[in-house]
Protein backbone atom coordinates (compact mmCIF):
# COMPACT_ATOMS: atom_id res chain seq x y z
CA UNK A 1 0.00 0.00 0.00
CA UNK A 2 1.05 3.61 -0.43
CA UNK A 3 -0.06 6.42 1.67
CA UNK A 4 -0.73 10.35 0.71
CA UNK A 5 -2.05 13.22 3.08
CA UNK A 6 -4.37 15.40 1.52
CA UNK A 7 -5.95 18.84 3.00
CA UNK A 8 -9.24 19.39 4.73
CA UNK A 9 -11.25 20.24 1.57
CA UNK A 10 -9.46 19.01 -1.26
CA UNK A 11 -10.34 15.44 -3.36
CA UNK A 12 -9.31 13.23 -5.49
CA UNK A 13 -9.26 13.84 -9.55
CA UNK A 14 -7.76 11.72 -11.98
CA UNK A 15 -6.03 8.42 -11.02
CA UNK A 16 -2.77 7.19 -12.92
CA UNK A 17 -1.47 3.71 -12.93
CA UNK A 18 1.83 2.17 -14.83
CA UNK A 19 -0.37 2.07 -18.65
CA UNK A 20 -1.47 5.55 -18.16
CA UNK A 21 -4.62 7.23 -16.70
CA UNK A 22 -6.83 4.85 -14.74
CA UNK A 23 -8.94 2.95 -17.03
CA UNK A 24 -12.35 1.67 -15.16
CA UNK A 25 -13.47 -0.50 -17.99
CA UNK A 26 -9.92 -2.44 -18.26
CA UNK A 27 -9.65 -2.53 -14.38
CA UNK A 28 -13.47 -3.26 -14.17
CA UNK A 29 -13.50 -0.86 -10.30
CA UNK A 30 -12.37 2.12 -9.69
CA UNK A 31 -9.02 2.18 -7.96
CA UNK A 32 -8.63 1.23 -3.91
CA UNK A 33 -8.02 5.06 -2.51
CA UNK A 34 -9.30 5.09 1.24
CA UNK A 35 -9.47 8.46 3.89
CA UNK A 36 -8.02 6.64 6.95
CA UNK A 37 -10.16 7.88 10.18
CA UNK A 38 -6.37 9.57 11.28
CA UNK A 39 -5.03 12.88 10.01
CA UNK A 40 -2.75 15.42 11.62
CA UNK A 41 -2.59 19.54 11.71
CA UNK A 42 0.90 20.62 10.01
CA UNK A 43 1.41 24.65 10.13
CA UNK A 44 -2.21 25.17 11.19
CA UNK A 45 -3.55 22.90 8.19
CA UNK A 46 -5.38 19.61 8.60
CA UNK A 47 -4.11 17.17 6.54
CA UNK A 48 -6.25 14.04 6.21
CA UNK A 49 -4.36 10.33 5.48
CA UNK A 50 -5.26 8.42 2.73
CA UNK A 51 -4.36 4.53 1.62
CA UNK A 52 -4.06 3.81 -2.14
CA UNK A 53 -3.26 0.73 -3.64
CA UNK A 54 0.21 -0.41 -5.21
CA UNK A 55 -0.84 0.25 -8.08
CA UNK A 56 -1.38 3.85 -8.24
CA UNK A 57 1.28 5.98 -9.70
CA UNK A 58 0.14 9.29 -9.19
CA UNK A 59 -2.82 11.19 -8.21
CA UNK A 60 -4.63 14.29 -8.84
CA UNK A 61 -5.76 16.37 -6.28
CA UNK A 62 -7.87 19.23 -6.61
CA UNK A 63 -10.72 21.78 -4.10
CA UNK A 64 -13.70 20.03 -3.79
CA UNK A 65 -15.51 23.30 -4.55
CA UNK A 66 -13.63 25.59 -6.29
CA UNK A 67 -16.02 28.54 -6.31
CA UNK A 68 -14.81 28.90 -2.91
CA UNK A 69 -11.21 28.28 -3.72
CA UNK A 70 -9.07 31.47 -2.47
CA UNK A 71 -5.69 30.04 -3.29
CA UNK A 72 -6.13 30.18 -7.43
CA UNK A 73 -5.05 26.89 -7.32
CA UNK A 74 -7.19 24.46 -9.79
CA UNK A 75 -5.81 21.27 -9.59
CA UNK A 76 -2.38 19.38 -8.05
CA UNK A 77 -0.46 16.44 -9.05
CA UNK A 78 0.95 14.78 -6.56
CA UNK A 79 3.64 12.56 -8.01
CA UNK A 80 4.81 11.14 -4.82
CA UNK A 81 2.94 8.97 -2.72
CA UNK A 82 4.71 7.47 0.45
CA UNK A 83 5.38 3.76 2.40
CA UNK A 84 3.40 3.33 5.42
CA UNK A 85 6.97 3.82 6.95
CA UNK A 86 7.22 7.70 5.85
CA UNK A 87 3.49 8.22 6.89
CA UNK A 88 4.55 6.78 10.05
CA UNK A 89 7.24 8.76 10.55
CA UNK A 90 5.20 12.06 9.31
CA UNK A 91 2.39 11.20 12.30
CA UNK A 92 5.05 11.11 14.73
CA UNK A 93 6.92 14.56 13.90
CA UNK A 94 3.34 16.32 13.33
CA UNK A 95 2.46 19.37 15.54
CA UNK A 96 -1.07 17.89 16.74
CA UNK A 97 -2.46 13.92 15.43
CA UNK A 98 -6.34 13.54 15.67
CA UNK A 99 -8.98 11.15 14.17
CA UNK A 100 -12.52 11.40 12.96
CA UNK A 101 -13.90 11.03 16.68
CA UNK A 102 -11.58 14.16 17.56
CA UNK A 103 -12.59 15.95 14.43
Amino acid sequence: MKYFFLSEGWGVGRVWEFGGLWNESVWRRRPDILRLDLGIIDHGERLWLYQVEEAVLMIEVRPLNLADSDSGIGQVVLKRLISAEQAIAKLMEAETVFNRASA
